[in-house]
């Protein structure tokens, strides 16, 4: 809870001052993790990054009623999977030049990430989440033949309706996944196979999730497949949705 100051102040109950002042500079970091199955994700992971950015000293800015900044992730941060090219916003309240940026930042950088990039973006566009329209995804799998897996995916583009069973709480929920699904395909014949899934993001039906898409495969051949490693590639904004995948 945080009540009224000095004009243009914020005090929260903690006795800290922040300013509110109208949003100046907007960057969009670009970040990359390691898998890890101690990888913190949701809330944890979110507060860790705000304490991390607070610890800096730079001019962040906090809107009124509001006193600690935040670190706005363009999607939920899956908990162990490796990612190399999330996106993520931090908003000043004054200018900062990239080189004072970057050099702020790389020291507090958690445990397991790289900041890959950086580059300031117009103050004023919609929030980050709001743009992400997809996710590329890369997928290794044991235990099946690549010309069987490309077999599969193309019967998965080729219908008009993918039914699947989600957890909704301690239910399972009946949803279509075939909208969710933007693109599937067999990179390669090596073993293991490398499959590479575009899942959508929507804001009415949710997100394609890229292990019901790996289920929806197995389903079509007739045995579950083995994962190996599961990576998110990028976060795919509405802006380059039809550029190809990298």
């Amino acid at each position: 809870m945080a009540a009224p100051g000095a004009p243009g102040q914020v005090v929260a109950v903690d006795g800290s001052v922040a300013i509110a002042t109208a949003p100046r500079q907007r960057w969009r970091l670009v970040l990359a993790r390691a898998s890890s199955p101690d990888a913190v994700s949701g809330r944890e992971l979110t507060e860790a990054w705000d304490g991390a950015v607070e610890s800096t000293g730079l001019p962040l800015h906090r809107g009124a009623g509001r006193p600690k900044a935040r670190v706005q992730f363009g999607a939920p941060v899956p908990g162990t999977i490796a990612l190399e090219h999330e996106l993520a916003d931090v908003v000043l309240a004054a200018l900062v030049p990239r080189w004072q940026m970057r050099e702020a930042l790389e020291p507090v950088v958690l445990d397991g990430w790289r900041l890959i990039d950086l580059y300031d973006v117009w103050p004023g566009e919609p929030p980050l989440a709001g743009q992400i329209a997809a996710a590329d995804y890369r997928i290794e799998i044991d235990g099946a033949a690549a010309p069987e897996l490309a077999a599969a995916a193309a019967r998965l583009l080729g219908v008009r309706s993918l039914p699947r069973d989600k957890l909704k709480g301690t239910e399972a929920v009946r949803y279509d996944l075939r909208p969710l699904l933007a693109d599937v395909a067999v990179v390669g014949d090596g073993a293991p196979v490398v499959v590479r899934i575009r899942t959508r993001f929507d804001p009415a039906l949710g997100t394609g999730r890229p292990e019901e898409v790996v289920a929806a495969l197995g389903d079509v051949m007739g045995h579950a497949l083995e994962v190996r490693s599961t990576v998110r590639e990028r976060l795919v904004t509405h802006g380059d949705l039809d550029a190809p995948a990298p």
